[in-house]
C-alpha cells in the first residue's frame, strides 16, 4: 500500500516526544522522515532507558519507539559549520522542516525560518513549542505536564477540592501526543495549500493551545458564567443526567453509560438491565421527573448494576444500542476486541528479535494500516543519507574525523 504522503521528505530537528511524534505520524503516512540528532548525545529521550528513568523492558525504549518509528536517523553536529552545510543540502530536497527548538537555539544554530528558506524557499516550516511564537514565554521551555496539563485548566477541572495535590496527567506524553496529531494535520493542510497555490506556510502549534482546544467547551463556558466551572467532586447522586454516569458492578468494575438523549433510550435500557417495571415508574419515566428524582434514580441503578459482574453485563448489554463501556486499564486495551480487529496494536520486533507493541496513529487510509518500522538507532542512517546527497566515502571519513557527523 502506498502511503498518503509517499514522496514527501521531512527534515526533523526535534527532541523528546511532542514534535518527534508528529514526525512518526508522517512516517506512518508514508513520508521519508529524516531525524537529525547530535552525533554524541542524540535525542535526550534515548537516555531515559539507560538512566533508569524508564522501567526495564528487555531493552525496548518504548518512548523512542512510539514517537520515532519509521524514521531515518542522521548524526549531525549543527554547531559545526560542516554539519550545518550538510543540513542545508538536505533541506534543498525536502518538503517540510520540523523543529521543536526554541527561538534562541534556532538562531544560534542557523535553522530559523530565514536560514532554511534561504536554501529552499518552498519548504513548509513547522515549529512546535510550549506556549506559541509570541508572548513573554515564547523562548521558555514547555512540556506537556506544565504547558498542556497544569496551565490550561485541565488539571484544575479534574482535581477534587479536597485533594492534597493536583491530579497528575494520566500517562507520559499525554498532551504531547495530542499536539503531535495536531502538527501532522497542520502539515497535511499546508502541503495541500502549497500544491494549490504554490505558497509555503510557516506552521506553529503549541502545547498551551492544544490543551486549550481540548478544554475549549469548558473554557468558553467559564467566561460566560463568570467563574471556573468544574464537575470534579460533584455529588454522585446529583449528576446532570443519571444515564450519563458511572455505576459499579458486582466484581467492582465500573460501567460508563453515555445517553445524552435519555428519553430515547430509557425503555430499551430498562429492558436490557432486566427491570421493565422502571419504564413507566412515575419517578423515572421521562427526563423531567428523572431530573426531579436524581438521587432515587441513581440509587436504583446503583443497586441493579451491583447485582451482576462485568462479564455478565457484557452479555446482557450486548444488543443494547445506547453508548456504554467498561472502565479499562491500559494493560486491558491489549485484549480489547475492537482494538485488535482494527489493527490498532501492531507487533514489531527489535533487531535482537524481542517483540513489542506500538499504537498506530489514529488515521486509517483505504481500510488498511501501514506496516510500522521500529525507531532507528542513533545515527543509523547517517552514511546512507549523506551518500544520497552525493558525498563520497572519503568525504564521509573526513566529516567523521572532524566529529561533524556520526
Amino acid at each position: 500500500m502506498k502511503g498518503a504522503m509517499e514522496g514527501i521528505k521531512v527534515i526533523e530537528v526535534a527532541q523528546w516526544w511532542f514534535v518527534p511524534a508528529a514526525g512518526a505520524v508522517l512516517a506512518d503516512w508514508g513520508a521519508d522522515v529524516i531525524k537529525i540528532e547530535h552525533p554524541e548525545t542524540g535525542d535526550p529521550q534515548r537516555g531515559l532507558l539507560t538512566s533508569g528513568l524508564l522501567p526495564s523492558t528487555e531493552g525496548v525504549n518504548f518512548m523512542m519507539e512510539q514517537s520515532n518509528r519509521g524514521k531515518r536517523s542522521v548524526g549531525l553536529d549543527l554547531a559545526k559549520e560542516e554539519g550545518r552545510e550538510l543540513l542545508y543540502r538536505m533541506v534543498e530536497g525536502a518538503d517540510v522542516f520540523l523543529t521543536s527548538f526554541l527561538p534562541s537555539a534556532r538562531k544560534k544554530l542557523g535553522i530559523d525560518v530565514e536560514d532554511i528558506r534561504a536554501h529552499n524557499p518552498d519548504i513548509v516550516y513547522v515549529r512546535g513549542s510550549g506556549h506559541g511564537p509570541l508572548g513573554p514565554d515564547a523562548d521558555k521551555a514547555g512540556y506537556d505536564a506544565t504547558s498542556f496539563w497544569i496551565r490550561t485548566g485541565i488539571a484544575d477541572i479534574i482535581t477534587r477540592e479536597d485533594a492534597l495535590n493536583p491530579t497528575p496527567p494520566p500517562g507520559g506524553a499525554f498532551g504531547d501526543s495530542a499536539g503531535a496529531m495536531t502538527i501532522a494535520g497542520g502539515i497535511a493542510a499546508a502541503l495541500l495549500k502549497r500544491e494549490r497555490t504554490g505558497e509555503p506556510s510557516v506552521i506553529d502549534v503549541s502545547l498551551l493551545n492544544t490543551g486549550m482546544w481540548l478544554l475549549s467547551a469548558t473554557i468558553v463556558a467559564t467566561k460566560l458564567l463568570g467563574f471556573s466551572w468544574k464537575l470534579a467532586g460533584a455529588d454522585r447522586f446529583s449528576p446532570p443526567n443519571p444515564l450519563v454516569h458511572t455505576y459499579k458492578t458486582k466484581d467492582d468494575r465500573w460501567l460508563m453509560f453515555n445517553m445524552l438523549q435519555a428519553d430515547r433510550y430509557w425503555k430499551h435500557f430498562c429492558e436490557a438491565i432486566g427491570h421493565p417495571e422502571l419504564i413507566d415508574d412515575e419517578r423515572f419515566c421521562n427526563d423531567e421527573v428523572r431530573n426531579e428524582n436524581k438521587p432515587a434514580c441513581v440509587q436504583a441503578l446503583d443497586d441493579i448494576i451491583a447485582t451482576a459482574t462485568l462479564d455478565e453485563w457484557r452479555v446482557r448489554l450486548a444488543d443494547f444500542d445506547g453508548a456504554w463501556a467498561p472502565m479499562q486499564n491500559a494493560y486491558e486495551i491489549h485484549s480489547d476486541a475492537d482494538a485488535l480487529a482494527n489493527g490498532y496494536l501492531p507487533e514489531l520486533h527489535t533487531a535482537e528479535g524481542a517483540p513489542f507493541t506500538l499504537v498506530t496513529s489514529p488515521v486509517q487510509f483505504d481500510e488498511s494500516w501501514p506496516e510500522l518500522v521500529p525507531a532507528p538507532d542513533h545515527g543509523e542512517h547517517t552514511d546512507e543519507v549523506l551518500l544520497e546527497l552525493g558525498l563520497t566515502w572519503d568525504e564521509l571519513i573526513e566529516l567523521k574525523a572532524a566529529a561533524a557527523v556520526l
